[in-house]
């Protein structure tokens, strides 16, 4: 049975600004409380928030850790994420204290996986090298032997994480003339491997060791954290690239600058660090990386449609619903 005992107008508050005309939407909706000056919420800010609403709407910029959680009243019933990536909640605290989450599936996964195929094609073909030249005025013309870098076509493409975004990714990467090798909690159905002519390996260890092209698409959990450590990325060919639009703490980031400052491996390409928004300054020191600031979902298109589930899994909550993307134990 629905819970009926729910606001119909609830007090929401947003962390970050969201697209316009979602931000209308909500103000029509629900009693809101939007962010005017668009800044990453300190800890202070957060508990603050969760102690005055019905439903919290974070960004992966907003740490809700237990302590923030446990600032929490009996009023504040939902965090409905801006994003898929709920890693920066603590789940089991919101869990014991009976507070719901929410997330926005599947909106990124297109985006995402365009700039991910952007990363692998630029980054062995030097395209930010190429871009630095010609606005330094040092460009000298064309030579047979300039800006020599590798071609794609033919390369094995490792892919660690094969859910939406992964799948996405190896679809585009067939069409380059890569070849599609996965490494994955749960093995794909054979329509999918036949479909992609990919090939499954049950070791990431296996996998990069024996790829031309690493890209990693898993979520960010206790068991993923620094997944890709020393070891991982000295076992890889020192032909390789890493692509990374997942999250920064999925790579040991002081070991991939260690393997590209000494040649280790070939080269990277980042959308996501460590300890965002600071980048370690020896990442911006080199050549062979390409560096983006957190552009994977960033689109107008992807950007509203999130925004619009927000909105839709606030509703359903008020209207006594599950919401349709709550977040369940055992996520991830």
């Amino acid at each position: 049975m629905p819970d009926s005992s729910r606001p119909k107008r609830p007090r929401v508050i947003v962390t970050r600004q969201l697209m316009p005309h979602v931000e209308a939407r909500m103000a029509e909706l629900f009693d809101v409380a939007l962010s005017a000056h668009d800044h990453a919420f300190t800890k202070d800010e957060l508990k603050a928030a969760v102690a005055d609403c019905d439903v919290l709407v974070p960004t992966v910029t907003d740490t809700i850790d237990a302590e923030v959680i446990g600032a929490a009243g009996d009023r504040l019933k939902l965090i409905a994420n801006f994003g898929a990536g709920v890693d920066h909640i603590d789940l089991a605290a919101a869990r014991a204290k009976g507070i719901m989450v929410s997330n926005t599936p599947g909106v990124f996964t297109e985006d995402t996986a365009d700039m991910t195929m952007a990363l692998i094609l630029s980054v062995p073909r030097r395209l930010a090298e190429g871009e630095k030249l010609m606005r330094s005025g040092k460009w000298a013309g064309w030579a047979p032997s300039a800006m020599l870098g590798h071609r794609v076509g033919g390369k094995l493409l490792g892919i660690i994480g094969m859910g939406r975004i992964g799948l996405a990714v190896a679809r585009r990467a067939r069409a380059f003339g890569l070849s599609i090798h996965y490494h994955n909690r749960r093995r794909l159905p054979e329509a999918i491997e036949e479909e992609l002519g990919a090939s499954y390996h049950a070791s990431v260890d296996t996998l990069l060791r024996i790829s031309d092209v690493v890209t990693i698409h898993c979520p960010h959990t206790a068991e993923t954290h620094e997944m890709v450590n020393a070891a991982r990325i000295g076992a890889m060919k020192p032909t390789a690239y890493l692509i990374n639009t997942a999250r920064g703490e999925i790579v040991d980031e002081k070991a991939l600058i260690a393997a590209l400052q000494t040649g280790r491996i070939a080269g990277a390409g980042l959308d996501v660090y460590t300890h965002e928004p600071a980048v370690d300054p020896a990442l911006l020191a080199l050549q062979n990386v390409v560096l983006l600031p957190h552009l994977g979902s960033a689109t107008i298109e992807g950007r509203e449609a999130s925004g619009e589930k927000v909105i839709a899994n606030i509703r359903a909550w008020c209207d006594g619903h599950r919401p349709p993307d709550q977040v369940l134990e055992g996520w991830a």
